[in-house]
């Protein structure tokens, strides 16, 4: 009998603490644990007590490259349970601001923390030693997602101008002319990224996904939208809780997320983009066609082009959004609190976030469930590290450490953005 582990006891340039464990047991893996060691930091208790007036401001600090998910998924849910419906300036404005976001994110993700896996450089700072050209163009692609970001927001990082009906200030019509020609060359650029992608060697790889995300009638989701996946399931965020459930395993602090028949599914870009292709605009699909892509993508080595593909749309998004600007009467609808219960799913970089509030008849939040895509990742996570590792046995373990590194990349955990694993531990028995 001969058996051999895979150690990484620290996971860097990810969203929070973790390491990975691969048990490899008479020529086969047995075993992939992705281990999240980070402390809780109970966002959920926080809450608890307070005014719903506070929860876009807390729940932004979540995270630090994607608070607009939080915001915005923390104000939907809220003003669902409101009954409140924002009129359509507003609510462009809010998607308007998630495109800044998607736009930040993802850039971040493909230029700084991804392609490095697929050009053999061990981080940005080596890529961009020899690629200077390229570093600097993920960088302007990253700026213009901040900007956006910050017109709107308030500032790049935690915006501080999102409230519950709308916004603190709205902003006039021409402060977004500046934005719109910083857009244009980001579509430009987000155009040659894909390009640029599209020409990496990628591993062979058909998995089986279960995708899960958002649709809406009209639009490829950010904001809004019906859960649906492709295997049957079409259900309003309301019911999300008597489809999926949570639960905890020894390896990790985060919950591990399934569907209540106990299968594991995936979020994310290759999910919204396999479940939405139809809604991408012209340009994007174009973009994806001329990449390779077909109406779905079950490869997840995949993901990097997908999320080029995401910033283009999301750049050409917000173009349209500007173009068809129209200031609001005011910043926002006037808030009535009553008791009841909201819940809400945006589409964050990672995927599918979802939150439930309930509220007492002053407004003063009771109860909070706040469920983050990596969550509802972790287990496909594993399930890919445990069948493709099985291909790459050969491998001398410093090798294979690096495919089982690329493997977790691919869905960009958000557990403190993440590239390297450090530390690599083997013990053969």
């Amino acid at each position: 009998m001969s058996r051999r582990t895979i150690s990484v006891n620290y996971l860097a340039r990810v969203e929070g603490e973790g390491a990975l464990r691969l048990t490899i047991k008479d020529g086969a893996v047995r075993n992939a644990e992705l281990r999240i060691f980070e402390p809780p930091r109970f966002f959920e208790a926080l809450l608890r007590g307070r005014s719903y007036t506070e929860a876009p401001d807390i729940t932004a600090r979540i995270c630090g490259i994607c608070p607009v998910a939080y915001q915005m998924s923390a104000v939907h849910a809220i003003e669902a349970a409101f009954g409140l419906q924002l009129d359509r300036p507003l609510r462009d404005l809010r998607r308007l601001l998630y495109c800044g976001e998607w736009i930040e994110s993802h850039a971040l993700h493909i230029y700084l923390l991804h392609a490095p896996d697929f050009l053999g450089y061990a981080g940005a700072v080596d890529m961009g030693r020899d690629h200077p050209a390229l570093l600097r163009r993920g960088l302007a692609l990253k700026k213009a997602g901040n900007t956006v970001m910050a017109q709107l927001g308030g500032r790049e990082v935690h915006p501080i101008n999102v409230r519950v009906g709308g916004f603190y200030r709205a902003p006039r019509r021409r402060e977004l002319a500046p934005l719109a020609e910083t857009l244009k060359r980001a579509r430009e650029d987000a155009l040659d990224t894909v390009r640029w992608v599209a020409g990496f060697d990628f591993p062979e790889c058909d998995r089986g996904y279960q995708f899960v995300a958002l649709r809406h009638p009209d639009e490829y989701p950010m904001n809004e939208g019906r859960i649906v996946s492709n295997r049957g399931l079409d259900i309003a965020a309301g019911d999300y809780n008597h489809h999926f459930v949570e639960s905890q395993v020894r390896h990790s602090t985060a919950l591990h997320s399934h569907l209540r028949s106990q299968e594991a599914y995936l979020v994310g870009p290759l999910a919204r983009y396999s479940l939405n292709h139809d809604r991408l605009a012209p340009l994007a699909r174009e973009a994806a066609a001329e990449a390779g892509l077909g109406t779905t993508c079950h490869n997840p080595f995949h993901s990097i082009i997908v999320r080029s593909v995401e910033v283009l749309h999301a750049c050409d998004e917000a173009l349209r959004l500007i173009a068809n600007y129209q200031e609001p009467a005011a910043p926002a609808q006037t808030i009535e609190p009553i008791a009841g219960e909201g819940c809400a799913c945006t589409e964050a970089p990672r995927g599918l976030l979802f939150h439930r509030y309930r509220l007492d008849d002053q407004g003063i939040i009771q109860d909070v469930q706040i469920v983050p895509p990596t969550a509802q990742n972790q287990p496909s996570i594993e399930a890919d590290l445990k069948v493709l590792a099985n291909d790459w046995l050969d491998l001398p373990d410093t090798a294979l450490r690096a495919r089982c590194e690329q493997t977790v990349r691919n869905y960009d955990p958000c557990i403190s953005c993440a590239t390297h694993f450090l530390n690599l531990e083997v013990r053969h028995e």
